[in-house]
């Protein structure tokens, strides 16, 4: 047995994730301008703002800010008119499917490959119906589906394609930002992802007449004189949100340095155990915004998450379970490497504040 070397449980609990935060001076410049303005909503400067510097920093146009994750899926959806079947994952949060459902839509379940935890595209065509409107892949844990393929596939059944990229900030595919892939690419700016407003999303589309749509849409169906021309519901990012959302994109870079040393940490600390894997990703595209494990049974995963948890450790099971054992979403359709990968999936802790010397902390717990 190794020894180790910290108290056996510590003062503070190490959760999963801890929000990034920029200094609170910084946040504070800002909203001191909202004080003085007095506009909350409705678009407001610090929103144009906070969507411009976001395609600048990404190398994005057509970008719109809106106040979740799961809005941005459903005013993706609505934007592109669809009824009827979307081929998805189940392995995901449930977010991606409530989207789908919210607005009229039937979600379809394709099985994942079981290194990269992404649809399947081979899988894909096999689900396709005569009421297949559009596939939804999901970039899980940052990880680019293979984007190749499914467009091929969509090209080939004339199908749209909406990523959801949740967690897919600052990832870059073959020299462009991940989000410019995709009729239309929905990412989340919710307090556990890298970049963060507190909460809030973002729809990007290369398109620029469904970029009017979306901006549109998010606003009730108004146009830029106020007349009303689609039918929408309300989707804006107040100006507090963008304000915050200003302040951390300033220390993005540092964000996804770190992030990306915690993950060599663990790694290097972790790689030679043989009951842990590690999803097949390309290290050059992916964001470290997660750090997963995958463990050779469930049995051994709630050992372990049991033991971290005594130490006063909270990692999380993302995702568990597969989507597609949960009646209260659709009735069970088997996906048995879905339903295999959510059972044995473990995320540790991985955030800013997190010092190397607690993930070595963490390890020697694990090794132990």
């Amino acid at each position: 047995m190794r020894s180790v070397s910290m108290p056996t449980r510590l003062n503070k609990p190490i959760y999963v994730t801890v929000p990034s935060l920029a200094p609170l001076e910084e946040y504070k410049e800002l909203l001191d301008g909202v004080w003085e303005r007095r506009i909350l909503t409705h678009n407001g400067p610090l929103v144009q703002r906070l969507e411009k510097e976001l395609e600048a920093n990404l190398g994005l146009r057509n970008l719109v800010a809106v106040t979740s994750g799961t809005i941005a899926i459903q005013l993706a959806i609505k934007a592109l008119k669809l009824r009827g079947e979307i081929i998805t994952t189940p392995f995901t949060y449930v977010a991606t499917i409530c989207a789908i459902q919210w607005e009229n839509c039937t979600p379809v379940f394709v099985d994942i490959n079981p290194e990269t935890f992404n649809i399947n595209p081979q899988k894909i065509e096999d689900a396709i119906t005569h009421g297949s409107r559009a596939i939804m892949p999901v970039h899980v844990f940052s990880n680019p589906c293979n984007i190749e393929d499914i467009n091929y596939i969509a090209k080939k059944y004339n199908l749209i394609v909406i990523y959801d990229a949740a967690h897919a900030m600052a990832v870059n595919y073959k020299e462009r930002s991940i989000l410019e892939y995709g009729d239309i690419s929905a990412t989340s700016f919710h307090a556990t992802k890298l970049f963060n407003t507190g909460e809030g999303g973002a729809c990007v589309t290369k398109n620029y007449e469904l970029y009017e749509r979306l901006r549109s849409l998010r606003f009730f169906g108004h146009n830029d004189e106020k007349n009303i021309i689609n039918d929408g519901f309300n989707g804006k990012m107040t100006e507090v949100h963008a304000a915050l959302g200003l302040a951390n994109l300033r220390h993005l870079d540092e964000v996804l340095s770190k992030r990306k040393l915690i993950f060599k940490r663990y790694f290097e600390r972790l790689n030679d155990i043989d009951y842990i894997t590690f999803q097949k990703f390309d290290r050059d595209a992916y964001n470290y915004n997660y750090m997963p494990i995958l463990i050779s049974s469930e049995e051994l995963l709630l050992d372990l998450v049991s033991k971290l948890n005594k130490c006063n450790i909270y990692p999380r099971r993302y995702f568990h379970p597969s989507l597609n054992t949960i009646n209260a979403i659709k009735p069970y359709t088997p996906m048995p490497i879905s339903e295999d990968i959510a059972k044995r999936v473990l995320c540790l802790p991985s955030y800013n504040d997190l010092n190397l010397e607690m993930v070595n902390y963490i390890c020697d717990i694990i090794k132990d």
